[in-house]
């Protein structure tokens, strides 16, 4: 659950960090046949092109007709009654007849107004609705996009690898064909070679489903970028958690409650003013065949019986808006602890990637060129060696997990407290 309160205004990610990267890259905006991408265009284009989005908009459209026909009254009933003709003696053809031409109509009270304000209410949520499916649409293509982008790092971490794992074969043949390392240490690099060559082409795939995944939230099913631009390793900074609670109340979820919520007040005054008998009017003239004279005729017709037939509605009506009441305490004890478990794993993880990139990576890196130096010089053994590079790609591994968690927690947390998307990677592109 925690992991799906991912992206109101438009759509969400700070991007102006998440993304970091030079100014010759931010300009690379995709278009048909472009080779890279960068995170407002994809924003941009899912916010155009969505498929969810426009199927949504039919949704919104027939919302509207629906309060459209709200704010139409009952037609009036036009009558016409003839009586005293076609019978016998006296009352033979018409001559004796009467003839009677009438209006009626319902007597609508605060009914009318009552199915205007569900409508009005009705067509308000919708809009919300609209507008956090806007949201998560866009927080979802921001996700894919981080993906994308770890998977292009991962990508290109593989390919240094199988370059090192190259030359260390070329080191270590050059020792055996010297006489000073046994066959069995160039069998077990060439291994290591064949195995980081294998790794290389599970990431390709796996980049390549990320990217066709991410073309698909405006719709292509073939990508017509190649790359997306940015660093994986640009750290987000968060703002204090204090602040970050205060935005809870622009939470779309909490707007989309109180949207609910004035629904749910406007079908329980609808049902209320529904509990009342409607009165039926009419009123008309007479037209007399025999004294050829014409006079006025009215009547009005009243329900009787039980008071009220709309109990149970009123009811039901009564509770939907206490359970609204209650979701809203719900929702604010929930997301405040909801954010504040986000925001310490933020913290965490921008934490670990502060320590893997400025202490233990390169000094890692100082033990690789110190050990692949002793090497050459037979000081220490290929094991040795060997065990540097698996500790240095280990660390690179850890620093890039920590570096996507980051990222990752960082849209779930601007989707949580409603934070605009666009807005977002248009400050990063400046």
């Amino acid at each position: 659950m925690l992991s799906r309160l991912i992206i109101i205004g438009s759509a969400l990610l700070s991007v102006n960090t998440v993304l970091h990267a030079d100014a010759a890259t931010n300009s690379s905006v995709s278009s048909a046949g472009s080779s890279s991408i960068n995170i407002h265009t994809a924003i941009s284009q899912t916010l155009e092109q969505n498929p969810t989005l426009r199927t949504f908009e039919h949704e919104l459209r027939a919302q509207q007709g629906r309060q459209l026909q709200a704010g139409l009254s009952a037609s009036p009933k036009i009558s016409f009654e003839l009586e005293d003709a076609f019978g016998s003696g006296d009352f033979q053809d018409i001559d004796s007849a009467q003839m009677t031409l009438g209006i009626a109509w319902v007597l609508e009270g605060d009914i009318r107004q009552g199915f205007i304000d569900v409508a009005q209410a009705g067509t308000s949520s919708l809009t919300t609705q609209a507008k956090i499916q806007r949201l998560d649409v866009a927080a979802e293509t921001a996700r894919l996009y981080i993906i994308s982008l770890a998977n292009q790092t991962r990508l290109d971490n593989a390919a240094k690898t199988v370059s090192l794992a190259k030359k260390t074969v070329n080191a270590v043949k050059k020792r055996v064909s010297a006489g000073r390392a046994p066959k069995a240490e160039l069998a077990r690099a060439q291994a290591d070679l064949a195995y980081r060559q294998l790794e290389h082409e599970d990431v390709e795939h796996e980049f390549s489903s990320s990217i066709r995944l991410l073309a698909a939230q405006w719709g292509e099913t073939q990508p017509s970028f190649k790359k997306v631009t940015g660093s994986i390793f640009a750290q987000p900074k968060a703002l204090p958690f204090e602040t970050l609670k205060k935005r809870l109340a622009q939470s779309p979820d909490f707007i989309r409650l109180m949207s609910d919520k004035r629904l749910s007040q406007a079908k329980l005054k609808l049902a209320k003013s529904q509990s009342s008998p409607e009165w039926n009017v009419n009123i008309g003239v007479r037209h007399s065949e025999a004294r050829n004279d014409q006079s006025l005729v009215a009547g009005i017709s009243i329900p009787f019986g039980e008071r009220s037939r709309n109990t149970g509605n009123i009811i039901e009506a009564r509770e939907n808006l206490l359970q609204a009441q209650a979701k809203e305490n719900e929702l604010k004890v929930r997301f405040e602890t909801v954010l504040y478990v986000l925001f310490e794993e933020l913290e965490h993880n921008l934490h670990r990637v502060d320590s893997y990139q400025n202490n233990i990576i390169p000094k890692l890196e100082t033990a690789l060129v110190e050990t692949q130096r002793a090497y050459q010089l037979g000081r220490y053994s290929y094991l040795e060696w060997q065990s540097v590079q698996a500790d240095l790609l280990t660390a690179r591994m850890t620093l890039l997990e920590a570096s996507i968690a980051a990222h990752l927690k960082f849209i779930e947390i601007e989707r949580l407290t409603g934070v605009s998307m666009t807005q977002s990677a248009k400050s990063y592109e400046e």
